[in-house]
């Protein structure tokens, strides 16, 4: 599968600047699952802000 990063940058909601997996949706969801995150696409844009991807603040946002 090749990756469609330029499309994937359309949708992608990731405030971190300098991230190099960003529209990279493979990379960065490897990534943050191995970091026992998830990535900013399952917050909403004022949760993603704060840069807190734990699953903790996915279940209170999401609840």
């Amino acid at each position: 599968m090749e990756c469609s990063k330029e499309e994937n940058l359309e949708e992608c909601n990731c405030t971190y600047p300098s991230c190099p997996r960003k529209g990279v949706c493979c990379e960065c969801i490897q990534y943050h699952l191995k970091q026992d995150q998830l990535p900013a696409c399952a917050f909403p844009e004022d949760a993603e802000s704060t840069y807190d991807r734990s699953f903790d603040k996915f279940i209170e946002v999401h609840s």
